[in-house]
């Protein structure tokens, strides 16, 4: 088991990407606490489905966007645990704006998507650090999206949230070596309840990406792992998990 013993925060770890990195992980040997705002019902089925297969889970509600719940989580897993190893930055907020819709952009939709998916990845940073640092190995991974790259996805705000998130890897990697490690993974568009794209996205999707379909949940959750047990010379990477569509543009 490659992270045997280690203990992961996963935020936003109830549904999505989130869900299938804390199965993987849990799977791989680690103790993980799948953190959530809102979806209790699906963070503690994921919890059970961990200790029903005979590992060690905790769903916990923090709002990642208040500096005191994501403390509090932190000091929860110390209390528990007496270590944290890896800090998955999944949780994300985003709904669908057409990009030239810019009065549709209202500011309390800059504001969530902000505080949510940057925000709320430093609060949990910031938090995290101290007990990291006392781990061989330690590391942050943070979900962000080919969207930094492109400027397309949900909307403007949500591309310009994960581009800062790809930006503030770069500098948490640059401040925090050589004792954490710190990488994002960037994932195109996968099958997920997240931001409610219709089905005809997903279609569209499949069609044109070179490895003819989309990358799963669980295929992201993959590369996650990678990042926190595998890539130990690997830091401030951003890596692309999209089947080839940014780097070699639309199938044919």
């Amino acid at each position: 088991m490659r992270l045997r013993d280690r203990v992961a925060i996963v935020t936003g770890g109830g549904t999505g990407i989130g869900r299938a990195v804390c199965l993987l992980f849990a799977k791989e040997g680690a103790a993980v606490i799948a953190n959530y705002a809102r979806s209790a019902d699906e963070a503690a089925s994921v919890a059970s489905e961990i200790t029903a297969a005979g590992g060690q889970a905790l769903a916990w509600r923090a709002d990642v966007t208040r500096d005191a719940d994501v403390k509090e989580m932190v000091a929860e897993v110390e209390r528990r645990w007496g270590r944290l190893d890896i800090l998955v930055n999944n949780a994300g907020w985003s709904t669908r704006i057409p990009h030239h819709e810019l009065e549709d952009l209202t500011d309390e939709i800059w504001d969530r998507t902000l505080n949510t998916n940057l925000r709320g990845a430093f609060y949990c940073a910031r938090a995290a650090v101290p007990l990291l640092k006392r781990q061989a190995g330690a590391n942050i991974v943070n979900i962000a999206s080919v969207a930094a790259f492109h400027g397309f996805g949900s909307s403007i705000v949500y591309a310009a949230s994960k581009a800062a998130m790809v930006s503030m890897t770069k500098s948490l990697a640059r401040a925090l070596a050589p004792a954490i490690r710190v990488n994002a993974v960037c994932p195109g568009l996968v099958r997920t309840r997240f931001a409610n794209w219709p089905p005809e996205s997903f279609e569209h999707g499949d069609q044109v990406t070179p490895l003819g379909r989309l990358a799963t949940a669980e295929e992201v959750a993959r590369v996650a792992l990678f990042a926190a047990a595998d890539a130990t010379a690997l830091t401030g990477e951003a890596i692309l998990v999209d089947g080839g569509l940014y780097q070699l543009g639309r199938a044919r």
